[in-house]
């Protein structure tokens, strides 16, 4: 009677973490403090702009605004001159101007918008200075914009001419976008591996834990305006909390009353369709960015653009990789981890708590999937199914390093990562998930058992 009781209050009590999550989301969403705006603003301009409006909408609070500056076809900023008197307009999606105005002496403009939604901005060629040149593509920028939203636009005027744009520079470029999504999918599958190792679950709602976490840091940095690194934190913790609630009130009772490994993994696919659509109601269909860090001005390393932003993003993918690999070796709980998911009954028969073990795992997983989702969303922007986009090549990462084999993760994710974005250079973006899974084909023909996994003999 006492296990039951305590089953039914760990279960009321995830239900109720899961209402207040969406609560405290949809009240951001609807109520976000003015200062918001303008902590956006602020943060933004440090990388582009700020000025005034011409336009004759209402003031509601949304506005686009940047800044144009002549580069004089280099790539330092100190020579850069503002430039006058240049015509920007704005049209909503149905192609009905909305708003425009000219730049200041300092360059900067500032255009109100009627709310939220599609726009297009279109910078007047024929009214920039004699001599200065724009890329007519790159003269009309899509953007859309969320409730208060104030966002920056940038207009590449007489930017620095690439020396080379051969076959190698590409594939320089590639590699270094793909080493830093690599990272990325390296960090949000090991806890899918754990998961798996430890419980023989087949987790097809990991995803929206990665979704999840991008989500939370995103109404903590938007709505209640805290600066990005502490909302991240606050999201990852948040969402370990809630896999660690995860397992106690939902998983854990179902290992204990015997459900298969097959049935859990339709109960996973239930769980994973019912987060996309719960997130898609509070969070909206639209790709949202941080108010922080959004508009970077990449550093030119010969033929490589690199942002700021995702040089951090990839420092700090190695390092918690390489603290989760040494925890994973050297502490008791990583031992324990590992030992569980080798032989679970040989584990709990040496003295090992199997059940809180499995606990942690889900508790760590969770905030390595959260903190993967929003390092991927600084780059990608928030979307409501950045999760489910990618659980695929987090199924591919584990299954080529070795199921089970957290160590595996890491390699396979790395190597998945790496080849999705490598192999852009070849073949056309749209195939580029394709190209990754005939790799993991190729492997386990010659390697059934996985990179790291270790072969098994069946009857």
């Amino acid at each position: 009677m006492g296990s039951t009781r305590r089953r039914v209050a760990t279960f009321a009590a995830l239900l109720v973490a899961w209402l207040a999550l969406s609560v405290v989301s949809a009240m951001a969403q609807s109520s976000a403090p003015s200062d918001s705006s303008s902590g956006s603003s602020s943060s933004s301009s440090s990388s582009s702009s700020s000025a005034s409006s011409s336009s004759s909408n209402e003031d509601t609070g949304t506005d686009v605004h940047g800044k144009l500056t002549d580069s004089k076809g280099t790539s330092d900023t100190k020579d850069d001159t503002p430039l006058v008197g240049v015509r920007i307009k704005v049209v909503d999606a149905s192609g009905k101007e909305v708003g425009s105005d000219e730049t200041k002496d300092d360059g900067s403009f500032r255009i109100s918008l009627p709310g939220e939604g599609s726009y297009t901005a279109t910078l007047d060629t024929s009214s920039l200075p004699k001599g200065v040149k724009v890329d007519e593509a790159t003269a009309t920028r899509a953007f859309s914009v969320n409730p208060e939203q104030s966002r920056t636009l940038l207009f590449p005027v007489n930017i620095a001419a690439r020396s080379t744009t051969g076959t190698f520079d590409q594939f320089l470029q590639a590699l270094v976008d793909g080493t830093n999504f690599g990272l990325i999918i390296a960090m949000c599958s090991v806890g899918l591996s754990l998961i798996y190792g430890t419980t023989g679950l087949v987790n097809f709602a990991h995803g929206e834990l990665v979704t999840l976490g991008a989500i939370l840091a995103y109404y903590l940095n938007f709505s209640f305006g805290w600066p990005l690194i502490y909302a991240a934190l606050a999201a990852v913790v948040l969402t370990a909390g809630f896999g660690w609630l995860l397992d106690a009130g939902f998983w854990g009772p179902l290992r204990r009353r015997g459900t298969g490994n097959i049935a859990m993994m339709v109960i996973s696919i239930g769980v994973a369709l019912s987060a996309v659509n719960l997130y898609l109601y509070i969070f909206g269909g639209l790709t949202k960015p941080y108010t922080d860090y959004h508009a970077q001005r990449a550093w030119e390393i010969g033929s490589i653009d690199l942002a700021p932003k995702k040089f951090a993003s990839t420092v700090i993918s190695l390092i918690v990789l390489i603290a989760v690999a040494t925890a994973l070796q050297r502490t008791r709980t990583g031992k324990a981890m590992r030992a569980i998911s080798d032989n679970p009954d040989l584990a709990a028969s040496s003295g090992i708590n199997v059940d809180s073990v499995i606990r942690l795992v889900w508790l760590f997983g969770a905030g390595l999937a959260a903190l993967g989702g929003i390092l991927f969303s600084i780059s990608q922007d928030v979307n409501f199914e950045e999760g489910s986009s990618i659980l695929l090549l987090l199924f591919a990462a584990i299954t080529l390093g070795g199921l089970g084999a957290a160590y595996g993760a890491l390699v396979g994710g790395f190597v998945i990562g790496l080849f999705v974005n490598v192999s852009t250079v070849w073949i056309p973006t749209e195939l580029k998930n394709v190209g990754a899974l005939l790799v993991l084909v190729l492997v386990l023909l010659v390697r059934p058992q996985g990179i790291l996994g270790r072969a098994e003999r069946v009857g």
